[in-house]
Parts: structure tokens; sequence; C-alpha cells
């Protein structure tokens, strides 16, 4: 007997080994590979081999049984094939790092199914949950309106496999759909998984759960040390708890029994992973739900050009609407200010308009809060010499670097390089270095001497640094602890503070500059969601957005907030230049330290795709990526539209083959189905 292991190496095939003890499908082993040992998952097994081929031995076998359940191992299989990515690497991207058969000892040989007879926490599970007494639908303390009782209904109506797009407006109450449907499910001993787009989110929203559902949740996400995600993982895997809470690699939880995904905030591009293997969680949560027969919910107030395309056009998802806020709030009035008008006022650039600095004055007078976006970390974006116009660029990235001022040092945001700002230009050795535009940390800086008296927090990645950073700084802000809350777009989704009244966006033209066809899609998402972090308690909302293009279609429809009409606007670009949701669409990238090496070899690829395209097809390039150079990897980029994706993915499958029977050397070849970003 012989078997098929998938290496965990970035190969697409799959490779052939002796047989010496018995062994289950999804085990893994270690094999010898190129005059090394490496870790494979056994995928397969067959009886004989091709005569040509060298057989050898199974090294050794590191799991007694699968660790990966059944439908997991499925899951991971149609991720491997959709995303033209090796299964080996999706098989341990489905585990948690660094476990080993020592945790599992003494696991029964498959997972207990909950609600079933040998499962032993599912009567705990099918107990009321603590919060109240009355049944999900009447809604107790929590009366839902008449537009989330529809939606509740249309999501515990029925079993089996139903993708459901839940497009509600800010303050609509989602999350309290989310609880009661959960709810719903655990009462038939049933389990839930909730999937939401970035780590600072998950405190609040556990915070939420475990006061509903009081010792029934697990965590998942990459904040947790090593021995806290193989604890978690394994509460999941024994059947301990019913509710599990992540972010993007939480969809692989070892929940039995499944009958609910929830995907909030579903248009985040932080579900998609950008290293191998490169899946997007939400399209993996809808296979997965595919998979288990459960129903999927894909939450947003901006829903994603394609699942809003899904649900409007080809009515794959069943579409709910959530319309007003709860208890009738307004939405935000929202004011777009023309920096244009201000710079002539003024006489100079400003970080903050009179306007918002008025507005912010007013809050502080009424002992409200604001919250102000800059999308951008540090003190400058970058360093000019005004002599001779010379610019700092990392040494390993064809980027400028950025001013941190709290460390007095130049950081590239692609590759971490650090180094000194100089007091003179290395190129003319002029004396006159000139901090060109803001981040988050002069952002804070400005409010901090405009505002002497007010308490002012600042959430980014810089100052976020672990788990307990956002705890302490929203849990102060929540508390009336911080009168002024300054982020990048960590703070403009998700959030539910009932003391802000004012929200200012500063910078908002800056992602429309990108060279990217979905650049207006996440502006107008990104507005839209930080204006409604305004007024979602008692007090109306105002939300003050400074723009140099203020009659940009993007900003004008921010004004509505209704993203029906900047759909509508967007498909007719989008449909004229085939791009998705009116296509499919592939990238490749090809990367090597030696510029001219990685422009031959993408010439190359090129050249065997235009060989293989149908008339359905549109090839790209290749032509230099927008950042041509990271790490100081020389970056050619190639995309592939097609009309078909079965057409599609049959080229990417001769493409992977042609790259490995080629053997590109230290070329390296990406494949990037469906990416959320062309940089």
């Amino acid at each position: 007997m012989y078997a098929d292991i998938a290496v965990c190496l970035p190969l697409a095939r799959t490779f052939i080994y002796k047989l010496t003890t018995p062994v289950e499908t999804g085990c893994r082993v270690v094999v010898p590979f190129r005059k090394r040992e490496v870790e494979g998952f056994v995928v397969g097994f067959r009886k004989e081999v091709p005569p040509d081929i060298e057989v050898h031995e199974i090294g050794s076998v590191l799991d007694a049984i699968p660790l990966l359940r059944p439908d997991v191992f499925n899951l991971c299989r149609w991720v491997a094939d959709y995303y033209a990515t090796p299964i080996g690497e999706v098989l341990k991207a489905a585990l948690p790092p660094g476990i080993s058969t020592k945790h599992v000892e003494g696991l029964p040989h498959s997972p207990p199914r909950r609600g079933g007879e040998d499962a032993p926490s599912a009567a705990k599970a099918r107990q009321p949950c603590g919060c109240r007494a009355s049944p999900p639908l009447r809604g107790g303390e929590f009366l839902l309106t008449p537009d989330q009782a529809s939606a509740l209904s249309t999501v515990t109506k029925a079993s089996g496999f139903r993708p459901i797009l839940l497009h509600g407006v800010t303050g609509s109450g989602k999350t309290e759909i989310y609880m009661q449907a959960v709810e719903h499910f655990l009462a038939a001993g049933k389990t839930s998984l909730i999937l939401v787009p970035e780590i600072g989110l998950t405190p609040q929203l556990t915070d939420r759960f475990a006061r509903r559902f009081p010792n029934q949740i697990a965590i998942l996400h990459s904040s947790l040390t090593r021995r806290q995600r193989i604890d978690e993982w394994l509460r999941i895997y024994r059947g301990e708890v019913p509710i599990v809470i992540g972010t993007r690699s939480a969809v692989f939880a070892p929940l039995g029994n499944l009958a609910l995904i929830v995907v909030d905030e579903e248009h985040e591009t932080s579900y998609k992973q950008e290293e191998v293997p490169r899946y997007h969680a939400r399209d993996t949560a809808v296979m997965r739900a595919k998979l288990a027969g459960a129903a999927v919910v894909l939450g947003s107030a901006t829903p994603s050009m394609e699942s809003f395309h899904n649900a409007a056009s080809h009515q794959k998802y069943e579409y709910v609407t959530l319309t007003t806020r709860v208890e009738g709030r307004p939405l935000p009035a929202v004011e777009i200010v023309n920096m244009r008008e201000e710079y002539a006022a003024e006489g100079k650039q400003v970080v903050l308009s009179r306007r918002l600095l008025e507005a912010i004055n007013a809050r502080l007078d009424r002992g409200e809060q604001t919250m102000i976006l800059l999308n951008r970390r540090g003190y400058a974006t970058f360093l000019l010499c005004r002599r001779c116009g010379f610019t700092f660029q990392c040494n390993s990235c064809s980027v400028a670097m950025t001013y941190h001022r709290s460390i007095e040092k130049l950081l590239c945001h692609y590759c971490g390089l650090a180094r000194r700002p100089p007091a003179r230009c290395p190129e003319c050795d002029s004396e006159y270095i000139h901090y060109v535009g803001e981040g988050t940390e002069r952002l804070e800086a400005e409010l901090k001497c405009r505002f002497p008296d007010a308490r002012v927090g600042r959430i980014d990645r810089d100052a976020m640094r672990h788990m307990r950073d956002y705890e302490r700084i929203l849990g102060g802000f929540r508390a009336g602890n911080i009168d002024i809350l300054a982020g990048t777009q960590m703070i403009a989704k998700g959030h539910d503070f009932p003391r802000v009244t004012l929200v200012g966006v500063v910078g908002a033209d800056a992602p429309l500059a990108l060279p990217d066809f979905r650049a207006a899609e996440r502006t107008f998402q990104l507005l839209t969601q930080v204006a409604g972090r305004s007024g979602r308690g008692g007090r109306p909302g105002e939300v003050v957005i400074q723009s140099y293009f203020p009659d940009h279609y993007t900003f004008q429809l921010a004004v509505t907030q209704r993203f029906e009409d900047f759909y509508a606007r967007e498909s007719r670009y989008r449909k004229a230049m085939f791009y998705p949701p009116f296509t499919a669409l592939a990238g490749i990238m090809v990367a090597d330290r030696d510029q001219g090496r990685a422009a031959d070899t993408a010439r190359e690829i090129g050249e065997y795709l235009d060989s293989l395209r149908s008339n359905a097809m549109r090839i790209l390039g290749p032509a230099p990526a927008p950042l041509e150079r990271i790490k100081r990897m020389h970056r050619q980029q190639l995309l592939i539209k097609s009309s078909s994706r079965a057409s599609l993915h049959h080229l990417l499958g001769r493409l992977r083959q042609y790259i490995e029977d080629r053997k590109f050397g230290s070329t390296r070849v990406f494949i990037d189905v469906d990416p959320v970003s062309l940089l």
C-alpha cells in the first residue's frame, strides 16, 4: 500500500511514499524529501505506482488520529483547488502552530458531534444561556425592530445551506441578530462560528457574547500565545464550547454539528490572506457552510461589490436589509469641507480645518466624544529636500520611508527597515529637510496642542502592540476617560460608543490615488463605516470629511450613505473595464532579486498564457508592479480577466504545472485568485 503525501512546501503536486504502518487520511507524517526530512499530510492511498518512480518509505507518523475533521479536510481540498495553492500549505494553516500528538493523547478517535448521545457537554449546551428566559424571537429586554425580527426569521427559518447577505445601515442592530440566531441554534444543540476581520474588534464582540453566553465561547486569533491557541483549539475539538469567535484562520475551527457561520463586516479586505495559502475567509466560510449544511450570514453596512452582485443580480444569496437604526435614531449628518478653500484662507496646508476644530470644541463643551480618522501611521509621510527634491526611500523597497517622531526614526512600512533621519540631504548636503504629510502620530500631537485640556488617545498598529493595548484604549474611551480618539481604519468599523457624536475624517483623498480598481469602493466603505460610529446613543451625530476633491462621486455618495447608489455608479465603470464582480480575476506576481531575471520570467509566462487564452479572456502585462520592489525583490505583474471562472481555473491549472516543470530557480511565481489588492 502506498500513500499520496502533500508536503508542507509551496509545491502543487503530491508525492508517493510507501506505507510501513497503518495511517488515516489527514494524519501528519515526516517523509524524506530532497535530502532532508519534511512534514506532510496523507491525502490519499493507492495500491500501485508507476514503474519509473522511485518510492521511499514514510519516515514517521506524527498523528495517531487525524486532527482535521472530515469536513475541514474537504474544505482544505476546496481551498487548494479554488485558490490554486498547495494543499499541504492549506492543511498546515488549518491547524494551530505547534500542536503535536502529546496535545491530543487520550482524545476520542473522532470529535463528538454536539447534540448526539456521545457528546458529554451537549446537555450543557442546550441549557439556557443565563441572560433571560424568553425565546429569541420575543426578545425580552432585547426587543427587536420589525426589520430585525424579519432578518432573524430568515436566518433561522429552515435548516440546510443558506447564504444570506445582511445589509444593514450602521447602528441597525446586526450584532443582536447574530446573538439571537446563535441562541436559536444553541437551544437545538448546534454550534456557531463568528468571524471578525481584525483582532481589534474581538474584545468588544467577545464581551457582548460572553455576557449572553457565559463559559460557552472559544477565541481564535493570532495575538494569542501558541499555548493559548492550542488550548482554545482543543476545547473546540473536544466539543466543550459551542461558539467560536475569531479572525480569518478561525474559518478552519474544528466545530462539529455546525449550523451558523457569521462573517461580520464581510466587505473587509483583511479577510484575504496575502501570504500562501492566499484564501479569502469570507468565500471560504460560504463553502464551509455549504459542506456543513449551515446558514452563513454575511453582514455589512457597505457590502462588497461581489457580495451585493451575488444577491442582487445572480440571486446566489438571500438578501435581507435593515434600513433604519435601532430606536429610530437618525443617521448622522455628513458635511464635506473643501480643503482647497481652507488652504487659500490659511495660506498653508493644515491638518485640521476650521470647521472640524469648531465641531470638536462644541463636543468638548458638551462633554461628548469625538473620533478622528486618518488612515496613515507615523508623524510625517516622507522627508523631502527642498533644495534638490531628494526623497528618503527604503533601500529594500521602492517606497518612501515614514517618519515616526516617538522613536526618532524613519520606518519602511513594508519591510520594517529603520534608520535615523539625517540632518542634511545625502544628495546635495542641504540642511533644508522638510517633513511632508501627516499620519496619526502627528494628528495626535496636533489635537493635544489645539486642545490641551482634552484627553486624547490614539489607535494604530504602532500604539497597539498587544491585545491589552486595544482593551486599555477602547475600554478607556468607552468608560468616558478619553475625549478624542484618533486612529487609522482600526477605529472605523464595528465599534459602538454611545457618547460619540462627532466623527472627523482627515486625508480622505489619499486612497483614491492608489492604482487599484477598488480604490473608490474602499474609500466609500471606509467613509460610511467611520461615519456610522457617530450618533449611536441618544444624541444626534455629525460627520465632517476633509477633502481636496469634494466633488468626486465617492464623497458625494458618502453624504447620502446609500450603498445602492454607489453600486449603480461603480458598476458602470467595472463593466466597461471588465473588472469584478462582472469578471473573474487572477493575478500573477513574479519576484526575483535580479530585476532582469524577474522581467524575463514574467515575459516567458506571459507568452505561455497568450498561447492558451481563449476569446473569453484578457491578459494584462507583464509590467512592473505598482510597488516594484519589496524586501529587495523586484516584482513583475500579470492580470488575467475571464468571463468564465471555469476557463480561468483550467488555465491556472495548466500554468501551475508549467511553473513546476519549468523550474525557474530563484525566481518566485505567485498565483493570487480573486486578489483584493493590485499593489
